[in-house]
């Protein structure tokens, strides 16, 4: 894991640093959003509705760093990290990588960038060609771009799999010969078989053993050390992510609730939602396990087709207040709080008066959407689905 230095004042609207600017930034994401119309119609299709899956994301990732990304099921994690990489097309903002926006590439010359972004999937069964050897798998991507001809070729596959821990042997044998962590490793070295700067690594050990899951992370640290790699590292596990990354973003219904140093943010959430999922991580220790915070939220992510007005989170929010939760989105910016850092950013109206004890927690009605709402003007019912993957 590639050691950072402390940031220096940020801006008070929550822009970059002076200092970030200084800094190798290798990916500048400003204002992202992906929304998936959702059609209806016989004869026609109409669209009746969007699902709003990313709506509005800003983030940098520096050079050689890892940056954590987590946040329950349904937020817009994966999608985020396809459209970082253009296998989603954006519905708004820019995704600056070294120094070209990438929306602005199109045919061949985004396919020729496409070799130093690479991706490592959930499903390391599901994202490997049954009917190909690993050998196959691994010189596609060299091949398309150019990267070895002739005996070199060999030379290089033996290398990865070395790399990644697996024998010369495997690169004769098919996907459904290896283990779940095994294949895993293979993804990785088909990432890391075209030069990559960056890999965007979704949930890359969510899939495995414990034991495995270990070994994965393990092999991650040490092939970024290897070949200075930069990682976005996409998870549900906050143990996974806190072992791995150097910063951590949390993402909420689209968008960033709070971004901070990972050992900073495990040391002081700020946000409430972040939280609520730090006081989901059980502790072994008995005594402290009975005597910490204790949040748990009521009712259930709303359904991205019809998110929530002003703040996302203010349907679960136990801080909630009558003012601006309802109706006016806050913007990620740093706090004046005891203990936090000038690198320590938070989408939070009240953010400072919850860390002072100021607003104590209340009791959370839970909401019922009408299912009816958002209903078509031919009258036709529409229910807006639970989570992008329902979207067809």
């Amino acid at each position: 894991m590639s050691e950072q230095t402390p940031d220096p004042a940020t801006e008070p609207d929550g822009g970059a640093t002076t200092a970030t600017a200084e800094r190798d930034v290798l990916v500048d994401v400003r204002g992202v959003k992906v929304h998936f119309p959702i059609k209806r119609g016989i004869i026609f299709d109409r669209t009746v509705g969007h699902v709003y899956a990313v709506d509005g994301m800003d983030l940098q990732i520096l050079r050689g760093e890892t940056y954590g990304l987590v946040g329950e099921s349904g937020c817009g994690k994966s999608t985020f990290g396809r459209a970082l990489l253009q296998l989603e097309e954006l519905t708004e903002g820019e995704v600056v990588f070294d120094g070209t926006d990438l929306a602005s590439l199109k045919g061949e010359a985004l396919r020729r960038r496409r070799h130093d972004m690479q991706m490592v999937f959930q499903d390391p069964l599901g994202s490997l060609d049954p009917r190909q050897t690993v050998e196959q798998l691994l010189l596609e991507g060299m091949k398309a771009h150019g990267l070895v001809k002739g005996q070199d070729a060999h030379e290089r596959l033996v290398g990865l799999l070395q790399a990644v821990g697996l024998p010369k042997t495997a690169l004769q044998k098919y996907p459904h010969e290896f283990s779940g962590g095994q294949r895993q490793r293979v993804g990785i070295a088909r990432a890391l078989s075209v030069d990559p700067k960056l890999i965007v690594a979704d949930e890359p050990v969510s899939a495995l053993d414990v034991s495995v899951q270990a070994q994965v992370v393990n092999l991650l640290e040490d092939l970024q050390e290897e070949f200075g790699l930069t990682y976005l590292v996409i998870a549900h596990d906050l143990a996974v992510v806190r072992h791995i990354s150097d910063r951590v973003g949390v993402m909420y219904l689209g968008s960033l609730v709070e971004e901070a140093d990972a050992d900073d943010l495990y040391a002081l959430p700020l946000h409430p939602y972040t939280r609520a999922l730090m006081s989901a991580v059980p502790v072994p220790d008995p005594v402290v396990e009975d005597s910490r915070e204790q949040i748990l939220l009521a009712g259930d992510l709303p359904s991205p087709a019809n998110p929530p007005s002003g703040c996302r989170f203010h349907t679960r929010c136990p801080w909630r207040q009558e003012t601006r939760c309802d109706t006016e989105r806050p913007e990620l910016r740093t706090l004046q709080v005891e203990g936090a850092t000038q690198s320590h950013r938070v989408a939070c109206h009240w953010a400072e008066q919850i860390a002072s004890g100021e607003l104590q927690p209340h009791a959370v009605e839970i909401q019922v959407t009408d299912p009816t709402e958002g209903a078509s003007d031919t009258g036709e019912e529409f229910f807006g689905p639970a989570s992008v993957s329902e979207v067809g």
